[in-house]
């Protein structure tokens, strides 16, 4: 089971981060057609949203880098 279970490992993180690329996408989307039918106040949240879910998803995704290079380095 050792192989199904790294295979499971490395997909997983590939998965989830397909998901988040496209959910923050879907907000800036939002986010153009709220300004694009006057809506500026809602836009911004939508963006400022976005921002910070990208920004988050950044964070993690040099979290898990770190780690793999120091357990490759063990």
């Amino acid at each position: 089971m050792a192989p199904a279970h790294t295979l499971t490992k490395k997909l997983a993180p590939s998965i989830l981060a397909r998901d988040v690329i496209a959910a923050i996408w879907q907000l800036q989307m939002a986010a153009a057609d709220a300004y694009q039918t006057g809506h500026p106040v809602a836009a911004d949240a939508l963006i400022e949203v976005a921002e910070a879910a990208e920004e988050a998803w950044l964070r993690a995704e040099g979290a898990r880098e770190f780690a793999a290079s120091s357990a490759a380095s063990d």
